[in-house]
């Protein structure tokens, strides 16, 4: 699967620098009986429903001409925006999230917790810093980008 990602990530790439986008994450899975690719995309104040069938279309034609087709079965193509709650993947992602409100997913636990939730207070390229609440009280966790296992933003109310 990871050699479809990359075939399709080379010729997106093109196309969406072109339109001034980023592709912030891709995805190559079969849900029931049906595969999708999908193509999440955004630029700095958001993406409109007509960037994002501008992408698909060009992706669509470049992929069809492809012989051999990189993908031998039938999909869905989905270019959308990442939504609210956008994954945080790239270290420019983390630079552009400090102050913001945050999901942090460790792959082991610290202090008997792996999920932290809270602002994004610091990242310096190798480590982070999320201050979080416990009841009342704030405290703060600072911990390696390499014990992340996943990072989004969240939506607070």
């Amino acid at each position: 699967m990871s050699k479809i990602i990359e075939t399709v990530e080379k010729i997106a790439l093109p196309i969406i620098d072109e339109l001034h986008l980023e592709l912030v994450d891709m995805e190559y899975v079969k849900e029931g009986k049906n595969w999708f690719l999908r193509l999440y995309i955004d630029k700095e104040n958001g993406i409109d429903i007509e960037e994002c069938a501008v992408v698909s279309e060009r992706l669509s034609e470049k992929l069809d001409a492809l012989d051999p087709d990189p993908i031998p079965h039938n999909y869905f193509l989905e270019v959308s925006s990442p939504g609210a709650e956008r994954p945080l993947k790239k270290t420019q992602d983390f630079e552009r999230a400090v102050g913001k409100y945050v999901n942090i997913k460790l792959y082991e636990p610290i202090d008997g917790e792996k999920t932290y939730e809270g602002t994004l207070l610091s990242f310096d390229g190798e480590e982070l810093t999320v201050e979080y609440a416990v009841k009342t009280r704030k405290k703060q966790l600072t911990v390696a980008l390499s014990k992340v296992a996943k990072a989004r933003l969240a939506v607070t109310f």
